[in-house]
């Protein structure tokens, strides 16, 4: 694993290249372009917080804020697994015409959804202003949760993209898997006013639930981040990792041939 991974980094100036195509091609034909990644979050945050103060009457203080923080992230764990999943096929041409290592593929997903994901931070800071949400010396820990995050992905891409070049149905269950987990997650509620007794298993068997808990603490509470609740959420998305790019090599070996 530690030649691929050096490997890996001799290519880095592919990675960046397919960072680079895949944002090109998603916004080819868009008119405000990459106006989107900030557009696409405050449209859904409106919507959420119409629904939920008006119509539900959720008396959760400046819920803008506390949906916002936690649909971000959500938003690029969606677009990561959603376009990682098809990563091979959509370049099976590249594949089998070029040798490089297959794994960057997923990769340069998750790098690219990433690239979304920090584009769209600037808005969520507005947000923070308009509200007199405070920012606190702990926002500089904000880069931890995006490593983590970025790793977990990795390794849930790793295992889907070449998953679904054997079984083309794995995307179709993909996005419905996606619906429920996003109701799991607790993105738009919090977990402990809906369910105290499950909040210490939520954390444990859904990673997503504590990555979005850590941004909220640092970004909506003005909280201190605890650092043994996000290593082992990190040691969660390591330990994924190395199985999914294990998983990825035994498959990688015929891809061509189902591609």
């Amino acid at each position: 694993m530690a030649s691929q991974a050096l490997e890996a980094i001799r290519y880095r100036a592919l990675i960046r290249n397919l960072v680079t195509k895949d944002l090109k091609v998603r916004y080819k034909n868009s008119a405000l372009g990459f106006l989107w990644s900030l557009l696409n979050p405050l449209l859904m945050m409106v919507v959420f917080t119409f629904v939920f103060t008006q119509i539900l009457n959720q008396n959760i203080p400046k819920f803008p804020v506390f949906v916002l923080v936690a649909l971000l992230p959500w938003n690029w764990a969606a677009a990561s697994i959603t376009l990682g999943c098809s990563a091979l096929i959509d370049n099976r041409s590249l594949i089998t015409k070029v040798y490089f290592p297959r794994v960057l593929l997923p990769i340069s997903i998750v790098c690219s959804t990433m690239v979304n994901f920090l584009l769209s931070l600037p808005a969520l800071f507005l947000i923070m202003v308009v509200f007199h949400v405070g920012f606190t010396p702990w926002v500089l820990y904000i880069p931890v949760i995006v490593l983590v995050q970025a790793i977990f992905l990795t390794a849930l891409v790793m295992f889907l993209a070449p998953l679904n070049v054997y079984f083309r149905d794995t995307l179709v269950l993909v996005e419905v898997g996606l619906t429920a987990w996003f109701f799991m997650t607790p993105v738009f509620y919090p977990i402990e006013a809906v369910a105290p007794n499950l909040t210490a298993w939520m954390y444990r068997i859904n990673p997503m639930a504590a990555i979005v808990a850590e941004y909220r603490t640092i970004l909506y509470h003005g909280g201190v981040p605890d650092p043994l609740f996000m290593a082992r959420t990190g040691a969660t998305a390591v330990v994924m990792l190395v199985l999914s790019y294990f998983f990825f090599n035994r498959l990688n070996r015929n891809i061509g041939e189902q591609l």
